[in-house]
């Protein structure tokens, strides 16, 4: 009777390979595309709202300077945001701490946010959505605003929905937190705002 070669197990060289794979594939599945998937679809999906209660569209030069009035909105949008997370914001809290302290996050750090926030991230999106309606402002436009008072505060540029995205398509995403320089305009517009800012910039990872 033939005998098979050591170390290949009850099923031989070949069966054993098939099942490492599908069992690496389902680990995947569970542990990263799936929760990524959870993310983006609640992310992209907010409730449905009515052309009367959706945000402007862009006009003009999105890209132009931001205004101190501006930043203002943004404060006000993001206070609804922190509500709509509740309780789901200590992940991302903690994995800007960490950034802030010079740690770069790793990818168990990046799927423990999006655990924690793939249910509620909808109900914010639907929240910065509403404010963002509220306040006659358009997405590309606050995109903007976010990316200026990210730079004043000396915060990461870090998107948690596109490392989602690469995720998803099973691609390695970028974890750099590159940190853009700050001119004194982009100070002066969040002086008096700071400490609020700062307390509500983990929801800019989220893309809000």
């Amino acid at each position: 009777m033939r005998r098979r070669g050591p170390g290949c197990g009850c099923f031989g060289c070949g069966g054993t390979f098939l099942v490492t794979v599908l069992l690496l594939g389902a680990l995947a599945w569970f542990f990263v595309i799936k929760p990524a998937r959870a993310f983006l679809a609640n992310w992209q999906t907010p409730p449905v709202q009515s052309q009367t209660q959706s945000p402007p569209p862009a006009s003009g030069n999105v890209n132009a300077p931001v205004t101190r009035a501006e930043v203002e909105l943004l404060v006000r949008v993001r206070r609804d945001v922190r509500r709509a997370l509740g309780d789901n914001f200590t992940a991302a809290q903690q994995l800007l701490n960490d950034m802030n302290s010079g740690q770069n996050p790793n990818i168990m750090q990046i799927l423990g946010v999006l655990n924690e926030t793939g249910q509620s991230v909808g109900k914010a999106r639907a929240a910065q959505l509403a404010g963002l309606t509220r306040e006659g402002m358009s997405q590309a436009r606050y995109a903007v605003v976010r990316n200026t008072v990210n730079r004043a505060l000396g915060l990461p540029a870090f998107d948690l929905g596109k490392i989602a995205t690469d995720l998803q398509q099973g691609q390695l995403p970028d974890l750099n937190r590159d940190v853009q320089l700050a001119t004194p305009q982009d100070k002066a517009l969040v002086k008096g705002f700071e400490t609020e800012l700062r307390a509500t910039a983990a929801a800019g990872l989220l893309g809000m």
